[in-house]
């Protein structure tokens, strides 16, 4: 099966143990993407791992990762595969930013959906 490049990086989120994935169809609310995936790690290493895990897959199947900002840091790493933006967060900072909120018009979809 040819894997469209967001479940690609659902499962390369949930590979990693990412906590509480969650998927918005960004579709008719922005214009920087057809979907956000927004997602935690519990340790600066394991959100690095989580934003390595998206970058290597979508690589490896023919997808640009357009940019990633913050990988250093850990905190909030975002990834930008062009139709698909990964955020990344740590588990502390995920609270406080808290983009479901923000971007609370987009429909989120359900693992099975995908």
């Amino acid at each position: 099966m040819n894997e469209t490049l967001l479940q690609l990086a659902y499962k390369a989120a949930d590979d990693k143990h990412a906590e509480d994935i969650v998927v918005l169809n960004m579709g008719n609310i922005s214009l920087l993407a057809d979907y956000f995936i927004i997602c935690h790690g519990n340790s600066d290493r394991q959100v690095q791992a989580i934003a390595r895990e998206l970058q290597e897959k979508a690589h490896e199947n023919g997808y640009e990762v357009k940019r990633v900002e913050g990988f250093d840091t850990a905190r909030w790493i975002l990834v930008d595969m062009g139709d698909v933006v990964a955020h990344v967060f740590h588990k502390d900072e995920r609270a406080y930013y808290n983009l479901e909120r923000l971007w609370g018009d987009a429909p989120q979809l359900d693992a099975p959906e995908l």
